[in-house]
């Protein structure tokens, strides 16, 4: 059984004015996120994932369709129950939501006062949270005296004070610098992993989904149009959206003007060769070249890591005898897709 099991969901808005259209921010959506998953939802705004992540912890009702948390089905439950289920789901925000007038230590045991817990076994909690994240000296820090990363480690411990099995995350390092950034992704990873909390990331950002997450589904007008492991959807993309954020993250070969101006500046054939990570690697690639003695050199592209898995897209320029050429690229073996571009 899922952990998280959306079927047919979907959220219509009625109209902002008389005379509009009413808004289907989701639409259709059918998902299965599975315990210890770390689930990524990218899309570009206004896509619908926000509205979906609602939806999930049970802020918004749907329209039609089911979520189910641990099979039991969320979206007919009255209040009070839906109530128990959110306690089983922290959630992580962009502007990071701290109360101001709380310490740091005071801002993590906040939902903790809320779910009752008595005061001995709520401070052995934040100060393990703390420690956990990296901030038991600034405790009694305010808010406005930590940096953004600090600020969004506090948001990651009081998501997780009450001990949720699902963290959703929205939009969690959009405020953040890189370097920052790869700080709270690390910790993020290390919720998971050791905490084996299934997280549901959503993003506009392909490369924290690179990072983190397993699996991934892309949303385009409230529609999930493509779902998979990260992997495949990085170094097999089946549709127009998931292409174009690919190609934010992976060196794709330039295209229209950028790539006749590169025919044109390059001498010999121009050939793309991708690989994977089932044997290939770039040493391989300029060591069949060389076997055959082609003459090549590197125009374009790189090696990317994705999830600890290897993808490279090579773009080469090759002189030489047309068989050798043939011979070369014929030779570098299992995992390799060599394709010759036509400017």
């Amino acid at each position: 059984m899922a952990h998280i099991t959306l079927t047919d969901v979907t959220k219509i808005y009625p109209p902002a004015r008389r005379g509009a259209t009413p808004v289907a921010a989701v639409e259709g959506v059918s998902l299965a996120i599975e315990r210890g998953d770390v689930f990524g939802v990218i899309g570009y705004s206004g896509a619908g994932k926000s509205t979906l992540v609602r939806l999930i912890n049970g802020l918004e009702p749907v329209t039609s369709g089911s979520i189910e948390i641990d099979g039991v089905e969320i979206t007919a439950l009255p209040e009070r129950r839906l109530r128990a289920i959110r306690q089983g789901i922290g959630m992580i925000f962009q502007r990071f939501n701290l109360l101001s007038s709380r310490t740091v230590r005071g801002n993590v045991a906040y939902p903790l006062e809320v779910a009752g817990w008595p005061r001995d076994r709520r401070d052995a909690r934040v100060r393990e949270l703390l420690r956990f994240v990296g901030l038991a000296d600034r405790e009694d820090a305010y808010p406005e005296q930590l940096s953004g990363g600090q600020q969004q480690r506090v948001g990651i411990a009081r998501a997780l004070a009450a001990e949720p099995t699902i963290l959703l995350a929205d939009e969690a390092t959009s405020a953040l610098d890189p370097e920052t950034t790869d700080g709270v992704l690390d910790l993020l990873a290390r919720v998971n992993r050791e905490l084996g909390i299934t997280i549901v990331v959503i993003t506009h950002e392909m490369d924290v989904i690179a990072r983190l997450a397993n699996r991934v589904a892309v949303m385009e007008r409230g529609r999930v149009v493509e779902t998979g492991e990260t992997y495949d959807v990085f170094t097999r993309p089946a549709t127009e959206t998931a292409r174009r954020f690919v190609g934010t993250v992976v060196r794709a070969l330039p295209e229209g003007d950028a790539l006749a101006d590169l025919a044109a500046r390059t001498e010999g054939r121009l050939f793309t060769i991708a690989f994977t990570d089932a044997g290939a690697s770039e040493a391989r690639v300029f060591q069949a070249l060389a076997r055959e003695g082609v003459d090549f050199h590197l125009v374009h592209g790189g090696v990317d890591d994705i999830q600890g898995r290897v993808y490279g897209l090579l773009t080469i320029a090759v002189r030489g005898d047309e068989r050798a050429v043939s011979r070369a690229l014929g030779g570098i073996g299992p995992g390799v897709t060599v394709t010759e571009v036509a400017a």
